[in-house]
C-alpha cells in the first residue's frame, strides 16, 4: 500500500489540529485552485495580487482533503495559523526532518534549471527522486517543494534562487542539503548588487545550510570561482568542475551529435563517455558538474552518465523545431526563456556550433537583457565580439538596449531592429529560407517567446530533424 503524502495526524503534529477532522490523509500539496487534485492539501498564499483565501470554498469543493489558512474563512477541515507561509515553512522542515533522502541543492547565476533537470534525470534512474517544479526557487517555491518530499524519497534536488541578498539563506536553512552545487556567476539581478562580487556573496549563502559532512561542488572555470571557494571551505569539503585541468571533475570532449551531444569526461579519477540529449558546450560542462555532484551524493556514476541521454532542454531553453521555409527546411533554436550575458554568449556558442544546411546562414534574433543597471548598453554593445566570434550572419534585435549591440555590430550584419520584438515578426518572416539557423533570445520583459511560437505558427514543421 503507498504511503500517504501526509496523514492527518502528522499535519496536525505539526500545523496543530483542524477545525473540523479530516476524512483523508493528504496526497500532495497545492497553492492553485486550476492545478489542485482531489486529495491535496491547499495552502492558501496571500500573494501581491491574489489571496490564496479566496479561493479556499473551491478547493475544497474540488475535493482537497484540508486547507492551510492564515485567517477562519469558514468551511472545513482547516488548519488555521497566524501566516499560512509560515505554516507551510513548517511543513517543509517537518518534512526535511523526517526523510532520509541524500539532498542536492543547486543555485546560480545561469544554468541552474537545466542542472536541476539534469540531476533528476540522473538520479531517477538509482532511486526514488524527488526535485522542484519548474522553477520553483524562491521564498514560496522552495517550501512548497519540501512539503511534497515523500518519506521514501531516496534523493531530493531543490534549485534555490534570488534577487536580492539575504533570500538564500532562509532557504537553504529549511533543505539542509548534503551537496551543494553552485553553477556559475554572472551580471544577473546586478542592479540590485553593483558588483559580480556581492552576486557571488549571495549565491555563497547557499553553503551556510550544508548538513555535517556536506561539500559544495564549484566551477572552476568561473567567475568568482576564488570567492566562493573560500566561503565554501568554511562550511566543509569543496569539489570542483569545468575544463581546466586540476579539478575533481574535467569536461575533456563536447561534439554535436544530432539533437545532443557526445561527452567524455574524467570525474573522481574515472574516465566517463556518454551522450547528453541536449546541445551545446555549457550544457556539457554543469551536466558534468552534476554527475560530480551524484558522485559525492553516493550514486553510481556510470547510471547516472547514461540516463542524461533522456535530459532534454526545457521550453524556452535551447528546444530545436525543424521548420519549413517556402524553399525547404530550417531549424529554430527556441532559447526565449530570459537573459543575461553569460546564458547570451551560451546560446550564440550554440548558434556558431550548428551548422547550416546549404545555402543556409546562422540567424540571431536577439532582444532586451535587463536588470543590468547603468552598463546595460555597454554589456548588450560588448557581444558583438561574439556575434564575429560566432559566424552569425545577421542580427534581428529587439528593444533600446539592443540598439547598442546593433549598432555595433558591421553593417553586412544588421538585418533588423525594432523597439519591440513584435515589431520585428514581418521582417523575420519574410527572411527566413532553407537552410538557415535562427536563435530567438532574450529577458521574459522583452517578449521573445511569442516571437518564437511566431516561427512555429507560421512555418509547418518538416519531416526529419535539424538541417
Amino acid at each position: 500500500m503507498t504511503r500517504p503524502l501526509w496523514t492527518p495526524e502528522e499535519l496536525s503534529a505539526t500545523l496543530g489540529a483542524p477545525n473540523v477532522a479530516m476524512t483523508q490523509a493528504a496526497s500532495g500539496v497545492s497553492i492553485d485552485t486550476r492545478t489542485l487534485k482531489p486529495g491535496d492539501l491547499f495552502v492558501a498564499i496571500k500573494g501581491d495580487t491574489h489571496d490564496g483565501h479566496d479561493h479556499v470554498a473551491r478547493a475544497l469543493a474540488a475535493g482537497a482533503s484540508a486547507a492551510l489558512v492564515g485567517r477562519d474563512v469558514g468551511g472545513g477541515p482547516l488548519f488555521v495559523v497566524d501566516d499560512s507561509l509560515r505554516g507551510m515553512e513548517r511543513l517543509g522542515v517537518a518534512a526535511r526532518a523526517r526523510s532520509e533522502a541524500r539532498i542536492l541543492a543547486i543555485t546560480g547565476s545561469v544554468g541552474k534549471t537545466s542542472a536541476k533537470e539534469m540531476a533528476l534525470t540522473a538520479l531517477s534512474a538509482v532511486g526514488r527522486t524527488h526535485a522542484s517544479a519548474a522553477s520553483f526557487n524562491n521564498h514560496w517555491g522552495v517550501p512548497l517543494t519540501l512539503t511534497r518530499l515523500p518519506a521514501a524519497a531516496a534523493y531530493g534536488v531543490f534549485e534555490i534562487g534570488m534577487n536580492h541578498a539575504g533570500e538564500i539563506t532562509p532557504l537553504v536553512g529549511f533543505v539542509r542539503p548534503h551537496v551543494a552545487l553552485v553553477t556559475t556567476i554572472g551580471p544577473v539581478h546586478i542592479e540590485h548588487f553593483g558588483s559580480l562580487e556581492a552576486i557571488a556573496d549571495a549565491k555563497a549563502e547557499i553553503f551556510s545550510g550544508l548538513a555535517p559532512g556536506g561539500a559544495s561542488v564549484l566551477n572552476r572555470d568561473a567567475p568568482q570561482y576564488g570567492r566562493l571557494a573560500a566561503a565554501a571551505r568554511l562550511r566543509g569539503r569543496v569539489a570542483t568542475f569545468g575544463a581546466s585541468a586540476g579539478g575533481d571533475a574535467r569536461l575533456l570532449v563536447c561534439e554535436a551529435e544530432g539533437e545532443g551531444s557526445r561527452v567524455e569526461a574524467e570525474i573522481a579519477g574515472r574516465r566517463l563517455a556518454f551522450r547528453l540529449g541536449a546541445p551545446g558546450r555549457h550544457m556539457a560542462e554543469n551536466a558534468v558538474g552534476v554527475l560530480l555532484a551524484c558522485y559525492l551524493l553516493g550514486a553510481p556514476l556510470d547510471i547516472c552518465a547514461q540516463a542524461l541521454s533522456a535530459f532534454g532542454p526545457a521550453k524556452g531553453r535551447g528546444e530545436r523545431f525543424t521548420l519549413t521555409a517556402p524553399d525547404g527546411p530550417f531549424t529554430l533554436i527556441d532559447e526565449s526563456y530570459n537573459a543575461n550575458p553569460v546564458s547570451m554568449r551560451a546560446a550564440l556558442g550554440l548558434l556558431g556550433a550548428t551548422k547550416p544546411g546549404p545555402g543556409g546562414r546562422r540567424i540571431a534574433v536577439m532582444g532586451d537583457m535587463l536588470e543590468l543597471g547603468a552598463d546595460g548598453a555597454a554589456l548588450h554593445a560588448a557581444l558583438a565580439a561574439d556575434l564575429e566570434a560566432q559566424r552569425v550572419d545577421l542580427l534581428f534585435g529587439a528593444g533600446p538596449l539592443t540598439r547598442a549591440l546593433f549598432d555595433a555590430a558591421p553593417a553586412l550584419r544588421q538585418a533588423a531592429h525594432a523597439e519591440r520584438a513584435e515589431d520585428l515578426r514581418a521582417a523575420l518572416l519574410g527572411a527566413l529560407r532553407a537552410g538557415d539557423v535562427v536563435m530567438i533570445k532574450g529577458s521574459n520583459g522583452s517578449r521573445m517567446e511569442p516571437l518564437a511560437s511566431a516561427l512555429r505558427e507560421h512555418f509547418a514543421p518538416a519531416s526529419g530533424r535539424g538541417v
